[in-house]
């Protein structure tokens, strides 16, 4: 992403993103977007764009040479056989700037962090 004041909004946020990351992002927040519940909202925090749901459900960001999915909770640990092809860390899963996650993947990701925000609330 392009340095300078930090993004207010998560369209700024990808507005600001060069390609062929800010397609990526696109692709993974309409993705995303598809499968959270309609009181789900989209913010900022720690200068990355989250979606939030009883609490914080994922973030994803792009960086010079890849993008990343942040799934907060057990995200990457569940599907981690799913995700051997990707550079992971316990929250991140790194992925190509310009290949999103397959949407299955992405959409199971979701749906289990949505999963374990209810079971918090």
């Amino acid at each position: 992403m392009k340095s300078g004041l930090a993004p207010k909004t998560v369209e700024e946020y990808i507005a600001r993103t060069p390609e062929p990351a800010r397609s990526t992002l696109k692709h993974i927040r309409a993705v995303i977007r598809s499968v959270v519940p309609k009181e789900t909202t989209e913010v900022i925090s720690y200068g990355i764009p989250m979606f939030k749901y009883r609490g914080m459900l994922v973030g994803y960001a792009a960086f010079k040479k890849h993008c990343s999915l942040f799934p907060t909770g057990s995200g990457v640990e569940t599907f981690a056989k799913e995700l051997k092809a990707y550079r992971t860390s316990k929250g991140t899963i790194q992925f190509p700037s310009a290949e999103p996650l397959p949407d299955g993947l992405l959409k199971k990701i979701v749906r289990h962090r949505i999963k374990e925000n209810r079971e918090w609330d």
